[in-house]
């Protein structure tokens, strides 16, 4: 017996030590998209001697989720996390944006950048509650996301370290491209795609679909008319249009209703659901542009937001209708800045919660009902209430006086002349002298 204890403890002095590869460096929560970048990154981060929580958010893209945690699972993870964020990304995410008017460089809606807090956020709060110290993107080392994440990640977890692998040389200078990707998945067992690629990305959520590089790079080429997923071609959209009245309190929708049907919708998800589905019914929320990347480089991006395009045109009538002229103006300069904000990843920065403040105290009134058109790509406004219009149909009619003297406008037109006459003297006495 005492020979076998013997034998024992040699056993166990001769065992070979963990490597430091075997051993665990520490737990890290990835944001997981069940794509092959991020499953090549899960099964490379173990590798590396990290335990692995995969997270899914859902943000409204169409997912096999239940396969996308299988996946996950199969290929180690130690904890798979989905979690819904739909409701949380319209409400405390995209309304904000809608109250703002939120359009980046006039034209872009933000759906990609205005997602990236939603997700970053919950990340870091898993990753506080499971005690990991480290988190994880998928995210290139060219584009705007790995910044958007980042901030938001050090703003909410300061002493959180992130793992960019795509902007680790040892990573991207063995993955040079998907023919890379593809060999590492097979070798180690990860799913690949079944279906041929599409030549761009896509990024998909319940705001809209961008799409971007491939053969989108050269901004000469031309869109294919099998790209868009989100809207029909206008073109081929219904002949006849849908008459909706979107009801708003404080700058945000609270209620859509279909005149002709009489179906109505008045939760925030459900609203938004339901004009990405009118939207996309009529083509309506398309644009192909050039960008400035917050990196400095610029980009081609297309995108297609069905209904945030519909909710814009309404809240910036019913603003206009309710909001006084002045504030308004000084407002439109805070959604200026509150666009670029959003766009480089700022959302949660003293800055931004300042001029959110500022713009949720602009829309205490702008409160009311639009009625509107969708019809072969467009919106049209048809009409509009408020209890708390600042428009006096007596005070702007051509036929009543009312409390309006017309005699009052020379001195207002004389007094604003006062500028335009010094202008003009000053240039009389520059051309005399030459």
């Amino acid at each position: 017996g005492s020979l076998t204890k013997k034998q024992d403890k040699i056993r166990i002095k001769m065992r070979p030590k963990k490597t430091v590869s075997e051993m665990s460096k520490g737990s890290v929560v990835l944001a997981y998209s069940g794509g092959l970048d991020t499953s090549c990154i899960l099964v490379w981060l173990k590798e590396q001697g990290y335990d692995v929580i995969a997270f899914l958010a859902n943000i409204g893209q169409h997912e096999d989720f239940d396969a996308a945690r299988k996946k996950a699972e199969k290929l180690g993870a130690k904890k798979v996390l989905i979690e819904d964020l739909r409701s949380e990304f319209v409400q405390e995410f995209i309304w904000p944006a809608l109250q703002a008017n939120a359009v980046y460089e006039d034209r872009y809606l933000l759906g990609t950048s205005i997602a990236r807090p939603c997700i970053a956020r919950r990340q870091v709060q898993i990753a506080r509650s499971e005690g990991a110290q480290y988190v994880s993107h998928g995210a290139t080392g060219k584009g705007n996301d790995q910044i958007r994440f980042e901030l938001t990640c050090y703003a909410l977890y300061p002493h959180v370290q992130v793992i960019a692998p795509w902007r680790i040389p040892e990573f991207y200078s063995r993955f040079r491209g998907r023919k890379d990707l593809m060999e590492y998945a097979e070798t180690h067992g990860i799913p690949v795609p079944v279906t041929p690629r599409a030549p761009w990305s896509m990024d998909a959520n319940l705001m809209h679909i961008s799409y971007e590089s491939g053969i989108l790079e050269n901004p000469k080429n031309h869109a294919p008319s099998d790209l868009y997923q989100m809207t029909k071609n206008p073109e081929d959209s219904p002949n006849e249009p849908d008459v909706l009245e979107i009801d708003f309190a404080k700058g945000v929708p609270v209620k859509v209703t279909h005149v002709k049907e009489g179906k109505s919708k008045d939760t925030a998800l459900e609203i938004f659901c339901y004009l990405n589905e009118i939207g996309g019914k009529h083509g309506v929320g398309r644009i192909d542009i050039v960008e400035n990347r917050f990196i400095g480089m610029k980009s081609r991006g297309i995108y297609e937001t069905p209904g945030g395009t519909i909710l814009l045109h309404a809240h910036l009538d019913i603003e206009t209708f309710t909001m006084d002229r002045e504030v308004r103006k000084i407002k439109q300069s805070l959604g200026i800045k509150l666009s670029e904000l959003i766009y480089n990843g700022f959302w949660y920065s003293p800055e931004c919660e300042f001029v959110r403040h500022c713009i949720d105290k602009s829309q205490e009134n702008v409160e009311g009902r639009v009625q509107l058109s969708v019809f072969k790509g467009q919106v049209y406004i048809l009409g509009r209430e408020s209890p708390k219009s600042l428009y006096d149909e007596e005070l702007v009619s051509m036929d009543v006086q009312g409390d309006y003297d017309p005699c009052d406008a020379s001195g207002f037109i004389r007094i604003n002349a006062v500028r335009l006459r010094e202008h003009n003297r000053l240039q009389g006495a520059a051309q005399k002298k030459h």
